[in-house]
């Protein structure tokens, strides 16, 4: 892996890619690549990355990452749906 990470800095670098490019692709890329393989749940990808769901949140923002193309069809069953919990307290 170290190998294949030299050679693309060495090709970003002779493509005159600058610095504050590459780190904002890097980090674009690694976020992503973490939230796709967590559907889009943002705070099993906040815990996976370590760092706060608000501190994802915000970076996302700043790299402009939209998640809900990660979510793509990926919803919540309805709560009759849902297995019935005795751990929760029931809302009344």
């Amino acid at each position: 892996m170290k190998d294949q990470l030299e050679a693309l800095v060495l090709q970003m670098y002779k493509s005159n890619i600058l610095y504050s490019e590459a780190v904002r692709e890097f980090k674009k890329r690694f976020i992503l690549t973490v939230l796709e393989e967590n559907r889009g749940n943002q705070c099993k990808a906040a815990r996976e990355l370590g760092m706060h769901r608000n501190t994802l949140s915000r970076t996302m923002q700043e790299l402009k990452i939209d998640v809900r193309s990660l979510r793509a069809g990926v919803k919540r069953p309805p709560r009759s749906a849902r297995p019935f919990s005795l751990d929760r307290k029931q809302v009344r």
